[in-house]
Order: structure tokens, then sequence, then C-alpha cells
């Protein structure tokens, strides 16, 4: 039997705007709906979300001034991020600022570096060499963007290999900014001289060495930036 109005717990509306924001935000972190592609409509998503439109539209908004949506014109409302602090960073990120993104690089990854030399797996391990061949490659290939993309990965694996969850989603908020200051290094193209092996880096962690890979990890972000 279906009880009493006055018996059904209804949170109240601020709370529903922050459960829908949740839903909405559960559903592009886990790719239903991907970056780049476009958001259900209003209607749909009230159907699908069991919600009313004045919620839906107030959990759509907030997206949108978090940087995670944007609503286009006659187009609909699409997905820009999967991360509400990119767009902060990105906005943040000019010339003039980016000796504090070297400093913030060398915090995450010299950090990260040590704990993966104490925590990395066997799967971890084949990751990184997996990485680093990747990252010669691109090198070899002489474009830049193919390296630049290739760099940023292998100092993911770095991360991922620390096994510090949080360290991983703040160095996943800051990846463009990263990525900037990588491409910045490498200028319109890969010169012999700006080449930096990280073959050391990854041979201290398999080695099990905190000290000689964080020693590594900040080798190369001194002043001037490289990659």
């Amino acid at each position: 039997m279906t009880p009493p109005v006055d018996a059904v717990a209804v949170p109240p509306r601020g709370h529903r705007v922050r459960q829908t924001i949740e839903q909405l935000r559960a559903r592009i972190l886990g790719g239903e709906w991907p970056v780049g592609g476009r958001i259900p409509t209003e209607p749909q998503l009230v159907a699908a979300l069991g919600v009313g439109r004045n919620t839906v539209r107030e959990a759509v908004r907030a997206l949108v001034h978090a940087g995670v949506l944007e609503c286009r014109q006659g187009s609909g409302t699409y997905v820009v991020s999967t991360d509400e602090l990119a767009p902060v960073v990105a906005r943040r990120l000019t010339d003039d600022r980016m000796t504090e993104v070297i400093e913030v690089r060398r915090a995450f990854e010299v950090e990260a570096a040590r704990l993966a030399a104490l925590r990395r797996t066997p799967e971890d391990l084949a990751a990184l060499d997996g990485a680093l061949a990747t990252r010669e490659a691109a090198w070899r290939s002489g474009r830049v963007d193919e390296f630049v993309e290739a760099d940023a990965a292998l100092h993911t694996a770095v991360v991922a290999a620390a096994h510090n969850a949080m360290l991983a989603e703040l160095y996943a908020s800051v990846g463009a900014a990263l990525r900037s200051t990588v491409a910045q290094a490498m200028g319109d193209a890969l010169e012999p001289e700006r080449y930096v092996d990280h073959g050391r880096l990854v041979d201290a962690i398999r080695d099990g060495d905190p000290t000689r890979a964080a020693l590594e990890a900040g080798a190369f972000l001194e002043a001037p930036p490289r990659a």
C-alpha cells in the first residue's frame, strides 16, 4: 500500500539538487556521457532521474558553472570536462604563471616517484615499461604533439604506481597545465638538446629506491622547464 504523503521522507530542495548533481557526475565519470558528447535533454533527464524540471535545471546549471558542462544555444548541453578542478586550473594558466606550474609538477611528481618506488607492483612496472617505450617511439617520430601526450602518459603511470588515490585525482586535475609545460619546453620541434632520458627514473622505481627515484623525478623539473 502506498504510504500517505506526509509519511514519505521528502528531502529538502537543496538536498535533491545535490543528489542530482552527484547522479549526473557519476554518469559522466562512468563514461555514459563522454567528453565532447551531448547529455540527454531536460525532459529525458527528468524521466531518467525521477526529479522535477527545476531540480534538473539547477543541477545542470551548477555543473555548467563548474566547467563540467557547456550549454550551446540551439544544440544542447555537452560534456566538456570530467573534472571540476581542471577548468579552474586552465583559466589560471598563463605564460607568466608557468613557473608556478613547474613548482606544482615538482611537488606532485617527486613525491609520486618516491611512493612508486615503495609501492610499485609487477603490473605497475609493466605499465611503466610500456609507457617508456611509447615515449621513446614518440620522440623518434619527431611529432611534438605525440611526444607531449606520451610523456604525460609516462608521468601519469608513475603517479598511478604510487597508489595514492587523492594524489592521482589531483594530478589528473592539472593534467592540461602539466602538458603545457612540456609543450612549451619542446617548442615547435623535438631538438636533440631538449631530450631528457626517463629510463633512470623507471629503473629507480623498479629497484625500489625511493631516494633515487625522487632525485630523478626532480632533476628534469629545474628551470628552465623541460619534459
